[in-house]
């Protein structure tokens, strides 16, 4: 069988005539000389029905024998000649200009494509390093200069081996150096990819490879391959397997049957080998049509987490992206040689148009796990960290637990400390014009200056305090965790004692807002304009309006509605889901968030002189509880309070018969035995009855819940916590609450009788 070409029409041409052209030739020799497989019978049949689409009644036909032939090839031969189409493929404008004839004429800044930007960062930053993979086999550490010649050659490589522009390749993996060099290959020849992390369920993978017709796949590793062999392999079209990692002969050996099989060396040597060939020999101009990679084509699908509902694919252009590479300096201001540490998913629109950014500024990123966070914020001691909230909850929550089993004179003094940094930052807040208000007061001037200069007095007698705990305690913290310039949280709401607590003890945190569907960048806090509670004023060219839930009339600043976002990061749509798409995306370009919302009103003087237009999320519509007294409720508010008990490890509130709210808990059964011990109410034992881990835990939102609007009524203990694997979290590690709700079900209505 010959190798297919880049594009449906060489294929066919390259099955029907009896001499392949050079393109082909030269790729059909390099396999053969690797001793590599061609792509499938599968591959060939997809490109052969994308070609009869085409072409209409050039389809391929069977003989009697069951031998494909070609009428357009048998055709021109009955004349005497053999008709061979072109093939046709797309290269990225300014990354592969040495591949177009005649050159493209782009600046080093031109970027067309998104993988553009890894020619101007080899040309800057060429011998510094990009990358540190230290958790993979073989450890890796690449250079910008090394990192563009890999995406060259995956890229080319997939060329050889059959994959066409505006195909669908699925890349199912985690986050790895090699993660980075498969997308930004795959995304350079043309093609989509299709991603998703290995902590998926089968199914949910096997719904995202057909839905989006994915003609082909690249994997983490044997184990997570051997894995879906059962239930996922045998059930697709696979035209061939990239393994990222590991050895091929650890893969399932019956899977594989029939599949042709590629590791990352395989294709990066492929790769490498047909550049020079074409950098040596022009011989293949006549036979390929060269395009460009436009700003409008999509770059990518990414399948929504989905909190609530079926994940849906959402098609991101180039030019959706290069938005987010080219306005993000302005909330993260990296400079060549700042150290950021990586461990989200890649595949999430936050970590990667972050990482797309990063890398144009010549910073270095450290890939790690949430098994080795800790030790690796002391040991690379990062300059940023890009994470989700939870990660930020996860190292507060440690640095309490350290503070409270110090010896008794040291927890009251850091205690002491951390309560008087925090009013020195209160006081700071007034007199820099930083209190965040829906509905400012207008001061007189008077006034005005009364306040401020109260507020100056009381954080000038605060600050040798403040300065003592940087000395006594927060130099220890800033040592174990790094992050000496900022911590970047998305992808979810940051609790308010947590951006609190890190703005008191001198860690910056700016929290950011967006959705997949947007690229995914909205709004984010600026360094040196950090207002808590927010999520910063909008990314350049981004638009953003508030509107009634009811009537979606504009409403004014201050006022609390569903946020509405048009700019060049929103997505083309969802793919092959039009009435989805027309849901959230009117004519005018206005794509609805679904979150509610109000922007910070404009005030001159006061508190709140510095917040005006900034965003303040409050939750999710869909989230909404809707008593019978006609009170709307946002669970978001309530549960952050209380998952600031110790007692509580996750929470989700319910209010099924719309009269009064109840909630979900998974208890934190260490803290509350030691509450019991505490308080003397075991029983002789060191068991602790669940009535009483009941009562527990209604003192506890008793005394976290007060501040709220709203309080809870029944509370029902579950032990399985939620995770990624049982569905009830989603890959970013937000509850899914509708999944939550389903399955409890009966017992929250149980609750309620």
């Amino acid at each position: 069988m010959l190798a297919p070409s880049a594009s449906a029409s060489g294929q066919m041409a390259a099955l029907c005539s009896p001499s392949p052209p050079p393109p082909l030739r030269s790729s059909l020799l390099l396999l053969r000389r690797h001793r590599l497989p061609p792509p499938s019978a599968a591959l060939l049949l997809f490109h052969a029905r994308r070609l009869g689409r085409r072409q209409h009644r050039a389809a391929p036909r069977r003989r009697r024998g069951g031998v494909p032939r070609c009428d357009a090839v048998e055709a021109s031969s009955s004349a005497g000649s053999t008709v061979q189409h072109p093939l046709r493929r797309k290269y990225s404008p300014l990354l592969e200009s040495s591949l177009l004839p005649g050159g493209n004429g782009l600046t080093t800044h031109d970027w067309m494509a998104v993988p553009d930007i890894w020619r101007t960062a080899a040309e800057k930053y060429a011998d510094r390093v990009a990358l540190v993979d230290p958790y993979h086999e073989p450890p890796s550490e690449l250079t910008y200069k090394q990192l563009e010649q890999e995406i060259l050659d995956f890229s080319q490589g997939l060329r050889v081996i059959g994959v066409a522009p505006d195909e669908k390749v699925a890349l199912f993996a985690d986050n790895s150096c090699r993660w980075l060099v498969a997308d930004q290959g795959i995304m350079a020849t043309g093609a989509i990819n299709v991603v998703r992390g290995t902590r998926s369920s089968d199914e949910e993978l096997f719904q995202i490879y057909t839905h989006s017709e994915s003609i082909a796949l690249v994997v983490d590793s044997p184990q997570f391959f051997n894995r879906l062999a059962e239930s996922f392999i045998s059930r697709i079209n696979a035209g061939f397997v990239v393994l990222l990692w590991g050895e091929k002969s650890c893969l399932n050996s019956e899977a594989v049957n029939g599949i042709p099989l590629y590791d990352f060396k395989d294709i990066t040597q492929l790769g490498h080998e047909s550049r020079n060939t074409l950098r040596q020999s022009r011989e293949q101009d006549q036979q390929v049509v060269f395009e460009t990679i436009t700003p409008d084509d999509v770059a990518t699908l990414i399948y929504t987490s989905g909190t609530s509902g079926a994940p849906k694919g959402v098609m991101l252009t180039h030019r959706n992206l290069l938005h987010q590479i080219k306005n993000l300096w302005d909330f993260v201001p990296a400079v060549p040689g700042d150290r950021f540490l990586s461990m989200l998913p890649p595949w999430h629109a936050y970590e990667r148009a972050s990482e797309y950014f990063i890398f144009t500024y010549g910073i270095q990123q450290v890939y790690t796990t949430v098994k080795y966070l800790k030790e690796d914020l002391q040991q690379y001691q990062p300059q940023y960290i890009v994470s989700v909230p939870l990660v930020y909850e996860t190292l507060y929550s440690s640095i309490q637990r350290q503070i409270n089993s110090s010896s008794t004179a040291r927890k009251v003094i850091a205690l002491a400390l951390i309560k008087i940094s925090l009013l020195y930052m209160e006081a700071k807040r007034i007199y820099e014009g930083t209190v965040l208000s829906n509905n400012p007061v207008k001061q007189s001037f008077i006034v005005y200056m009364v306040n401020w200069l109260s507020a100056s007095i009381v954080a000038g007698l605060l600050w040798p305090l403040h300065n003592l705990a940087n000395k006594l305690v927060y130099k220890k913290i800033h040592s174990a965790i790094g992050i000496s310039k900022a911590g970047i949280s998305g992808g979810g709401s940051l609790p308010m004692h947590v951006d609190r607590f890190f703005e008191a003890i001198g860690v910056k945190v700016q929290n950011g807002y967006g959705l997949t569907e947007t690229s995914p960048v909205v709004a984010a806090r600026r360094p040196f304009c950090n207002v808590l509670g927010t999520v910063g004023h909008p990314v350049k060219h981004t638009e953003i309006k508030i509107v009634d839930i009811e009537t979606g009339e504009v409403i004014p600043d201050g006022s609390k509605g569903v946020v509405k976002v048009r700019g060049p990061q929103v997505m083309k749509g969802y793919y092959k889901n039009p009435s989805a798409t027309n849901k959230v995306l009117d004519q005018e370009g206005w794509f609805d968030t679904g979150d509610i919302g109000w922007i910070a009103p404009h005030c001159p003087t006061g508190s709140s002189r510095k917040c005006g237009g900034m965003l303040v999320l409050e939750g999710r519509a869909k989230d909404t509880i809707v008593l019978t007294t006609g009170e709307n409720v946002e669970p978001a508010e309530i549960e952050e309070a209380a998952i600031r008990s110790d007692l509580i490890n996750q929470i989700v509130v319910v209010g099924q018969d719309k009269r009064r709210l109840g909630a979900i808990i998974v208890p934190n059964y260490d803290e509350a035995l030691a509450t019991a011990k505490r308080k003397s109410i075991l029983d002789g034992t060191n068991e602790l009855a669940k009535d009483k881990v009941l009562n527990l835990l209604y003192d506890e939102l008793r005394t976290w819940t007060s501040g709220c609007s709203f309080q809870i009524g029944p509370i029902l203990i579950v032990d399985e916590p939620f995770t990624v694997d049982n569905g009830l979290l989603t890959p970013t590690l937000k509850i899914r609450r509708d999944k939550v709700t389903a399955k409890y079900n009966k017992e929250i209505d149980g609750l309620y009788k």
